[in-house]
């Protein structure tokens, strides 16, 4: 299947696009996601574990089952004050 990850912050500044497109397996996690968007954007290997997931706009595990017409985000972890 193919899924968009939309893509915030540092992680939009290093892949240079809003939003990537992975290719999938069905039955995907966000785990898989994350392993194949270090494939597709290797720039994100330092931060890849401290990435956040989100997927239809609520936070979002490794082990969350994917589909295809989830809405699905990654960004890093947003602090301020």
């Amino acid at each position: 299947m193919k899924i968009t990850v939309l893509l915030f912050a540092a992680a939009r500044e290093i892949a240079g696009a809003e939003s990537v497109e992975l290719d999938l397996p069905l039955e995907a996690s966000v785990a898989d996601a994350r392993a194949a968007l270090l494939l597709s954007l290797p720039g994100l290997a330092l931060r890849t574990n401290a990435l956040l997931w989100a997927v239809n706009n609520e936070y979002a595990a490794d082990d969350r089952i994917l589909h295809s017409t989830d809405v699905v985000a990654c960004f890093p972890p947003v602090s301020g004050g």
